[in-house]
């Protein structure tokens, strides 16, 4: 007989990473304390770095890409005069530079960093080069140029120099930011070389330092009972950031069926803040999330349906529409 792999949990469980380790080790630790069957988490974190860490159980891991693609917050120390290879303080140096910004030219120089910019991956990153990570490439002796790619930094802000060495920043982000790179790229704006010295970050979408449990607490636990799943927030928690739409009883059943939904009878419940070419809602029965809908092309269409079964009776027949897939259905 096949053994159980663990119990099944879903949910969301916030982590405070510590610094030291990967966020990989901080799943397999949590995973391991809850006996979970299956976990992953949202948003990777260098090693160097501390802060949120959302991991995600069972259902929630079909989340994740929403997840992530919410607003980030950071907070990181750079320190100006020293390159290394890895753009943080694990690295080796490789540059030194007597050059000092003035605190007038680093908030001069924050404004050419807002907005959409096109980034440099650091050369330690899990960016992957014909199907190698570029982190692996670069332990092997073998470093490569990455490609610059869109990025969106919606502020940069300098919250104070403690030390002519030092400056320290917040940043709010979307998706695939590299706060290395912010780093490395502003010091080289201003005429010298810097590296991040210390990184938290502070929000990932809808969660934020103030509900991170430290890793410690939950890991320390040897009784898998001794950690309990009312630590764990619900599935939908994660899709809080997601503007919701209402739906009736006869569209939820619609819905969660794979049918799509024509926008003209959603008019007026559709939400301000949703974007009607092809934005993304939260589609909601009374409390319950029943999952993601697209709104495409005068249509509502199922994008990933969180129900565990259809929702409610079975539908009445009624006219054609397509379905997600754009084809026609009953």
């Amino acid at each position: 007989m096949r053994q159980k792999r663990g119990r099944r949990l879903d949910g969301w469980l916030v982590v405070d990473k510590p610094a030291g380790i990967t966020s990989a080790t901080v799943v397999n630790r949590v995973r391991k304390a809850f006996g979970a069957e299956k976990a992953g988490h949202c948003g990777t974190l260098d090693p160097l770095a501390t802060g949120v860490l959302p991991v995600a159980f069972g259902a929630a891991t079909k989340t994740v890409p929403y997840v992530m693609d919410g607003a980030k917050r950071y907070r990181f120390m750079l320190r100006w005069g020293e390159a290394r290879d890895t753009d943080d303080a694990d690295g080796q140096v490789i540059g030194t530079s007597e050059v000092r910004p003035r605190e007038t030219a680093i908030r001069a120089a924050l404004s050419g960093f807002l907005g959409e910019i096109m980034q440099v991956p650091p050369t330690f990153s899990a960016v992957k080069v014909g199907g190698a990570r570029a982190y692996e490439l670069a332990r092997g002796g073998d470093p490569r140029v990455l490609a610059a790619r869109p990025a969106w930094v919606e502020r940069f802000d300098l919250l104070g120099l403690p030390d002519a060495d030092h400056a320290e920043f917040e940043v709010i982000s979307g998706k695939g930011v590299y706060m290395r790179s912010l780093a490395r790229d502003l010091a080289l704006r201003l005429g010298t070389l810097g590296h991040v010295a210390a990184l938290r970050r502070l929000r990932v979408g809808p969660f934020t330092d103030a509900e991170a449990i430290p890793l410690d607490k939950i890991a320390a636990a040897e009784d898998r009972t001794a950690v309990s799943p009312d630590l764990l927030f619900p599935v939908a928690t994660g899709l809080a950031d997601i503007p919701a739409l209402a739906l009736t009883e006869q569209e939820a059943v619609l819905l969660t069926r794979g049918q799509a939904l024509s926008l003209v009878a959603l008019m007026g419940r559709i939400p301000e803040h949703a974007n009607p070419e092809n934005g993304l809602v939260r589609a909601m029965a009374g409390t319950e999330v029943l999952g993601l809908g697209r709104l495409d092309d005068g249509w509502l269409k199922p994008e990933r349906i969180l129900a565990r079964r259809p929702w409610g009776p079975p539908p009445q027949r009624r006219a054609v529409a397509p379905q997600a897939d754009g084809s026609a259905g009953a």
